[in-house]
């Protein structure tokens, strides 16, 4: 009997912990926002040339939106979205160590594409970037 004792208060441990973290990480979790927003996207090309697409969306994520309006290709990965071609240009990491570097109002971004919230007004950047 105090076996199962012991077995039912380690269980019930874990549930109070797992709601703990999960309590924590709702709390956390960046916002987002409802409703209209119009966004503006830089992509750096390989060759340093510029171009710059504004979207007008409803969606809460910019991976939604990107991946919506073709302008991203990649694949799923342990962080979020790997972006692998932007604007039709391929960054092959595997061939010559080039990816798309990812920043949001000009700083290297901390979530992935999929992960990060849009607000109106936000500005991102994609760049080619080698090593």
């Amino acid at each position: 009997m105090k076996k199962n004792g012991k077995l039912i208060g380690a269980v019930a441990a874990v549930v109070v912990l797992v709601a703990l973290f999960a309590g924590i990480w709702y709390a956390t979790r960046p916002a987002v926002s409802q409703g209209a927003k119009t966004i503006t996207v830089e992509v750096v090309h390989k060759d340093e040339s510029k171009k710059e697409f504004t979207y007008h969306t409803d969606a809460e994520y910019l991976g939604e939106v990107l991946q919506a309006e073709g302008l991203v290709k990649g694949e799923q990965g342990d962080y979020g979205l790997y972006i692998k071609e932007v604007d039709g240009e391929m960054a092959d990491y595997d061939t010559d160590g080039a990816y798309w570097a990812f920043y949001q109002g000009g700083e290297y971004a901390s979530l992935s594409v999929d992960q990060t919230p849009v607000h109106d007004g936000d500005a991102f950047s994609l760049v080619y970037t080698v090593g």
